[in-house]
């Protein structure tokens, strides 16, 4: 997992061809007037926009999640966001098995820790990284880019 500010974000170019298309998008674009939704940027890069209320810890929780096909940057746009934390390898209690189709197994298992997003911050979740995110009051706005393996 990384955290970091977006003005750090040429840091983390190299780790993967569309972390560059991503937050060029992110420089591009004024992010807070984006609508809700799902949208292709690029070639195994989509783009969801998340505007909801944030919730408690205990339910947020009940979605703690990592991926298996796909590396998430979740970009704090209004907030802030709180977000659980779990190395995979440390996750013994799965929650059902993987929904290929969403790509994403969920867990059961206690968080190791929380953090928290303010805006114009980036977390950038890898497969090993279980997580689950929405954490907060009020109205939370985001993006989360799936940046494909």
């Amino acid at each position: 997992m990384i955290i970091d500010s977006l003005q750090n974000a040429t840091k983390y170019y190299a780790l993967h061809p569309n972390f560059k298309k991503a937050f060029d998008y992110v420089n591009q674009n004024d992010l807070s007037k984006l609508e809700a939704g799902t949208f292709d940027i690029a070639a195994g890069l989509k783009l969801i926009v998340i505007i909801g209320e944030g919730s408690s810890r205990e339910e947020s929780i009940k979605g703690f999640e990592c991926h298996d096909q796909n590396i998430d940057i979740q970009i704090s746009i209004k907030g802030p966001e709180t977000f659980a934390w779990k190395p995979r390898e440390k996750c013994l209690n799965p929650n059902g098995g993987y929904n290929d189709e969403r790509d994403v197994r969920f867990f059961h298992d206690a968080p190791d820790m929380f953090f928290e997003l303010q805006e114009k911050q980036f977390a950038i979740l890898f497969p090993e990284d279980v997580h689950a995110a929405m954490i907060g009051e009020g109205v939370i706005k985001k993006v989360v880019f799936k940046v494909k393996i």
